[in-house]
């Protein structure tokens, strides 16, 4: 049992666990934030925001394609994995450091038979000339190790360690929402080159049978060569650009086979000409977005844990105070060696202080406060690209739904044009450069039409992944 001076000493020393902190005050960086968004009029933040899942958003644009490939990167993507592995390093790190809020103990046990040097310097004289010369030494004790934590610097390193725990977490889940909208944006453009594909291929087959025309009206003496050439060319140039847009899909369904884990040898995915949906999104008032994006919750604990560092420096300039307590049986001989007269403990504190290092410690603070500097000038930046982010997705969802309605009366136009055209050539009241001309301009019209649907959607995608993933319908 200890004694009641030593009793008294620690539980003094105890009670001033948790007496201070060195580290700053933590403030959350100071970042401009608009009331609303430029493209669209106040709404209602979620409630709350930052519990909205995250998973399953692509499901709004109703494409079971996409859904399958989602399910699939969920379980294969080799890149999400190492995001996965690396937040679990840092959860293993977080409780690591935690560690250090408790005391360690350990267990030892030594048997031994030793001998004395019979010229032992002061043998004689510190010791019994009649010690034997060989002796045995069985020992079982447990040791004890405890750091009071008077300046925080335990505690901080704790405060750091989860700080970057949670960063961890954030990078997780904006690593996963990356590859989703990666995907979905891969897939969008898979499907607008299906259907690219499938324009040229109906082309085609229109530009052969206007090519035959103009043969058997050549060969009847009615057209010159020169329409069967400009039909043979108009002909030649639609292959070609379905040769170039097939070049295209291979290499977009290559990425998306590393995306989903599988080769890109291998891998195949077949023509799907299914209409994807554009989801309605809803956006929230600029406040809400610091709450939703898993990147500026990683930047703003990465700030956290920077500044619980600069207590950690600062703790390096008081002692480092320690509790050591000791306490077992030891004996010549191993019969009997866990009798009371044998037992043997210790306890006391121990400090330690640095009285001179050069400036080692006075450099450590300053680079500490120029951590945090930098993780809050990083934490700012974050948060400013994310607004843009949403502007410039938003911008490009209202341009594009306008351009859209033109470019659908632009293609009418230009099929309308151009079945005006063959018929009229059919008459022999127009050449046939009119009807190539016409079929140019509608081919290029109804191109650029599917091509500014596949833009939007891509938007769309890149909107949901600047707002931070899913939301709910509400």
């Amino acid at each position: 049992m200890a004694r009641p001076d030593r009793a008294i000493l620690v539980a003094a020393l105890t009670a001033l666990l948790g007496a201070c902190s060195l580290a700053p005050k933590y403030e959350v960086p100071q970042v401009p934030v608009a009331d609303q968004y430029k493209q669209v009029g106040p709404w209602a933040p979620a409630q709350p925001a930052d519990a909205l899942p995250r998973d399953g958003w692509w499901h709004a644009y109703s494409y079971s394609r996409l859904d399958e490939l989602q399910t699939k990167l969920a379980a294969n993507n080799a890149d999400l994995a190492a995001a996965l592995a690396h937040y679990q390093q840092a959860e293993a790190f977080r409780k690591e450091i935690r560690a250090g809020l408790f005391p360690t103990v350990s267990a030892d046990a030594n048997a031994q038979r030793d001998r004395q040097s019979d010229t032992k310097p002061l043998r004689g004289v510190l010791g019994s000339p009649t010690a034997p010369r060989t002796y045995n030494s069985f020992t079982v004790g447990a040791d004890l190790d405890y750091e009071i934590d008077l300046w925080g610097r335990v505690r901080d390193s704790v405060n750091a360690g989860n700080a970057e725990a949670a960063a961890a977490a954030g990078d997780l889940a904006s690593a996963r929402l990356s590859l989703q909208a990666q995907l979905s944006d891969s897939v969008i453009v898979l499907n607008g080159l299906d259907r690219q594909i499938d324009l040229l291929q109906q082309s085609i087959a229109a530009y052969e049978k206007a090519l035959q025309l103009t043969e058997d009206r050549h060969t009847g003496g009615i057209a010159s060569g020169l329409d069967v050439a400009r039909a043979q060319t108009q002909l030649s140039s639609a292959r070609s650009q379905l040769k170039q847009t097939q070049a295209q899909r291979e290499i977009t369904e290559h990425a998306v086979a590393v995306l989903v884990g599988d080769s890109a040898s291998t891998f195949s995915l077949p023509t799907d000409l299914t209409a994807v949906n554009l989801p309605a999104i809803p956006v929230g008032v600029p406040s809400t977005l610091l709450q939703r994006r898993p990147d500026i919750a990683s930047a703003e604990r990465r700030t956290a844990a920077a500044n619980a560092r600069v207590g950690v420096a600062r703790s390096a300039y008081f002692p480092q105070i320690t509790l050591d307590a000791q306490g077992g049986y030891q004996s010549s001989i191993y019969g009997g060696l866990l009798d009371a007269p044998n037992h043997f403990w210790s306890l006391g504190p121990s400090f330690l202080l640095t009285l001179f290092d050069g400036g080692r410690r006075k450099a450590g603070v300053e680079a500490a406060k120029a951590a945090t500097d930098e993780a809050g000038a990083t934490y700012r930046s974050v948060v400013l690209n994310a607004f843009a982010q949403v502007e410039d997705s938003q911008s490009q969802l209202a341009d594009f739904a306008s351009a859209i309605e033109d470019q659908q009366a632009a293609a009418d136009a230009a099929q309308k044009t151009l079945d005006l055209s063959m018929e009229r050539y059919k008459q022999g009241a127009v050449g046939y450069l009119d009807v190539v001309t016409a079929q140019q301009t509608a081919l290029d019209a109804k191109r650029s039409l599917i091509n500014l649907k596949t833009q939007q959607l891509r938007a769309s995608v890149q909107l949901v992944k600047a707002l931070g993933g899913g939301w709910q319908q509400t």
